[in-house]
């Protein structure tokens, strides 16, 4: 989600870009450097990536300001006048000089730390490039970053850290133990801070999420960019930079290990699920197994009837037991053909019931540039097509979140550009039927004419969908609001309940309060269901199930009291995603609680369901040969080593800085290896051997076939932090070369001894 924080742009093609609708390319990214291959404190890159913006009358408050801090103004006029450290040569005049950058604040003391042993200092990263994200778990932009972010973190493992910044927009995303779900459910490799109260945001003046800010190797600021981004834009900054600073000595390429929360999750069913449906007819249910990237469908009574999917990460088309997925969410069913919501591939998949073969249907799996299919006619020629439509299986599209099925055409909540989309189901073409594609809450006519063009219908990131056959109704989550579509094109956008009715704010007006529509609120709603003139509503950072007369909008609580939890007994749940109602049951994905809950729509009462012999997807094991290219290497003085019982030992120490210590939640295990088929160590012993925990001195013994010399590697990686509990914990590797003497005379063991420098 960008917030109305940036500079205007020139119109292009008749008013089409506007000042809050940004078309990329045309994506600045502001430096406060000038070096070779930038123009001045400007970097023009050409992404062609999309973001859109919510109305002006849509602002925040403006973010306060703390001693010291600069609006992105004052920081490129700083740099002009002289920023804190300017240009550096050495004495021989051969190394080129660091760039223009500023001094920061350091991070505050008093903030909740995750994906790390302990919170964050600038001086434990001093040596490597830090990305600052500026994020919010909500924000569908923020989510379309981040495997830009993992590429870099890929593409720079030894120079780069990541940091999280999260800063909510949402009450509930402040709870660092939602924050906590939200880096497991979207799998984040990276420290994240809890900036709940905006205290980083403030010091660097941001002012939309997302917002990246580069530091560079000795904690000052480099730059920042406002919006999405692609990899191929920050990379080049890194090889040009990197090679610089590392001329100047200011590079520590240590690896780094963070104690991410992933290492200590235990095994569910379900992970995260996103979405259920429920088919009456077939007495079943179907359920997106969003972390699993699989589609689960059982029986009513929780016989397990299918897998579709292998569990696996990706695109692939094929039989349910060898298609892959990336994170599906909704889905919809006609006849025997189950539409899904592929929405990390930017795919609509279609998997067929009788002949269990799943394919793709729409989409190129990239993310779409552009909300309007045929933008790129557009742009050429300066003439607006007929209409905005394309070919599905050439058509990008831009997170899918959730399908329904009427009048044989499939209905996509398309929550990347803001838009509800058409495609009929015979597959001639595919584009947008609501929305003008500025985020916000406007009720109005369905689909302007020109891209953005004001007087029509607006939606803010809409996610759930469902219908009484005659409207869509839409979960439009990022205005806490609930949307009516009406199927005749003739007719208007409407609010069910929700932020229309408001002259600004629309976007952040939200809460928990029951009664008649213009005072009802909702929080970040993620699911709808229909059933008899009523809308069952999962109003997500509510931890409720919502009850919306379709009519009047009147709002009522059916379960949940608002606290995060999984208790059959007092009825709570942890951010449900995902509604559904089946045979007068309301079927929920408690996507928190890795569980389907259900509701009886009469008395409230919640009851987990449970789906016998449904267990996690078996991971492939990859065996990897290991990789000490980088390690210490240590030559050990050869020994001469008697036998007993037919063993030779080995005694292996690792001495640790004064203040730190091995990670106690790490994998720990050495390398055994010899050259050649032939010597006195027996060659069926060599390998990997699992330590029990990590330790700091173990013992190697070694079988022997017969008195001689050979030649022992030893190799380990480990994982040590500072003992105070700070956040940072490093990687090391060792690998000993030890020439052995295998005979009677020899005595009963060596050590090989490893101490490990900071420096």
């Amino acid at each position: 989600m960008i917030l109305p924080f940036f500079t205007p742009r020139p119109a292009t093609h008749g008013d089409l870009f506007c000042r809050r609708c940004r078309l990329f390319p045309g994506l600045i990214l502001v430096f406060l450097f000038a070096a070779g291959g930038f123009d001045g404190n400007l970097r023009a890159s050409a992404v062609g990536q999309e973001t859109t913006a919510a109305g002006d009358d849509d602002e925040p408050a403006a973010p306060k300001r703390r001693p010291g801090s600069q609006t992105k103004q004052g920081a490129e006029q700083g740099a002009e006048q002289g920023a804190e450290q300017g240009a550096e040569q050495g004495a021989d005049g051969q190394r080129r000089a660091l760039p223009r950058r500023r001094a920061v604040e350091d991070f505050p003391r008093d903030l909740q730390w995750m994906n790390t042993q302990g919170p964050l200092r600038k001086q434990d990263l001093k040596g490597k490039f830090v990305l600052l994200d500026f994020w919010t778990y909500c924000c569908i932009n923020c989510m379309h970053i981040l495997p830009e972010l993992k590429k870099l973190e890929q593409a720079f493992p030894n120079e780069l850290v990541v940091i999280g910044v999260h800063s909510a927009k949402f009450d509930g995303e402040k709870d660092s133990q939602n924050i906590s779900d939200a880096i497991l459910r979207y799998e984040i490799e990276h420290p994240v801070v809890n900036d709940s109260e905006r205290e980083i945001w403030n010091n660097f003046a941001v002012q939309s999420w997302p917002t990246i800010v580069l530091l560079d190797p000795e904690g000052y600021e480099l730059g920042r960019h406002s919006g999405e981004f692609r990899f191929e834009m920050l990379a080049p900054v890194f090889k040009e930079y990197i090679p610089i600073y590392r001329e100047h000595g200011l590079l520590d390429l240590t690896p780094i290990r963070f104690d991410l929360l992933a290492h200590r999750q235990e095994p569910t069913p379900l992970r995260y699920p996103g979405k259920v449906l429920t088919d009456d007819a077939g007495k079943r249910v179907f359920i997106a197994d969003s972390n699993h990237n699989r589609i689960v469908v059982a029986g009513y009574d929780g016989a397990l009837q299918a897998i579709i999917g292998s569990g696996e990460l990706g695109s692939n088309d094929g039989s349910f037991e060898s298609a892959t997925f990336h994170h599906p969410q909704g889905m919809a069913l006609h006849g025997s053909q189950l539409y899904i919501a592929d929405t990390e591939n930017h795919l609509i998949r279609r998997a067929d019931l009788n002949q269990r073969t799943v394919v793709r249907v729409a989409g190129i799996g990239e993310q779409a540039t552009s909300a309007w299919p045929g933008m790129d006619r557009y742009q050429e020629t300066g003439e607006i097509p007929s209409r905005w439509v394309g070919p599905p299986l050439k058509t990008a599209l831009n997170s899918p979140w959730d399908l329904w099925a009427h009048d044989d055409a499939l209905w996509i909540a398309m929550a990347g550009p803001h838009q509800i989309w058409r495609m009929p189901l015979n597959g001639d073409e595919i584009g947008p039927f609501a929305g003008n594609g500025r985020e916000d809450i406007v009720d109005g006519r369905l689909l302007p004419k020109r891209p953005y063009e004001l007087g029509y219908s607006s939606f803010a990131q809409p996610s759930g969908l469902t219908s009484d056959g005659k409207r869509l109704f839409v979960a439009d989550s990022e205005g806490s609001s609930i949307r009516a579509v009406p199927f005749d094109v003739r007719e208007r956008v409407e609010t069910v309940v929700g932020t229309a009715h408001l002259p600004a704010g629309r976007l952040f007006h939200f809460g928990d309060v029951d009664g008649p529509a213009e005072e009802a609120q909702l929080q970040h709603a993620l699911g709808v269901a229909y059933s008899r003139g009523k809308i069952y509503v999962a109003d997500t950072y509510n931890n409720k199930i919502r009850v919306v007369d379709a009519k009047t909008g009147t709002t009522s609580t059916l379960a949940g009291t608002g606290k995060p939890g999984g208790s059959d007994d007092e009825g709570t749940f942890d951010e449900p995603a995902g509604i559904a109602v089946g045979e007068g049951i309301v079927w929920v994905a408690d996507t928190n609680n890795h569980r389907i809950r259900k509701v009886d729509p009469s008395t409230g009462e919640v009851r987990s369901f449970e789906i016998p012999g449904l267990t996690p997807p078996e991971r492939k094991a990859v065996r990897r040969e290991p990789d000490f290219s980088d390690a210490k290497r240590i030559a050990a003085a050869a020994v001469r080593l008697k036998p007993i019982d037919g063993r030779i030992t080995l005694q292996v120490q690792l001495v640790l800085p004064l203040g730190w210590k091995l990670n106690p939640r790490a994998r720990m295990a050495y390398h055994l290896m010899v050259d050649g088929e032939q010597g006195p160590l027996q060659r069926s012993a060599m390998g990997e051997k699992e330590l029990d925990r990590p330790r700091q001195e173990f013992e190697v013994t070694l079988p022997v076939d017969a008195a001689g010399t050979d030649t022992l590697q030893v190799g380990f990686h480990f994982y040590y932090c500072e003992e105070n509990d700070q956040g940072l914990c490093k990687v090391g590797s060792v690998l000993f070369t030890q020439p052995i003497t295998v005979a009677d005379d020899g005595q009963e063991q060596a050590k090989i001894t490893h101490s490990v420098s900071l420096e």
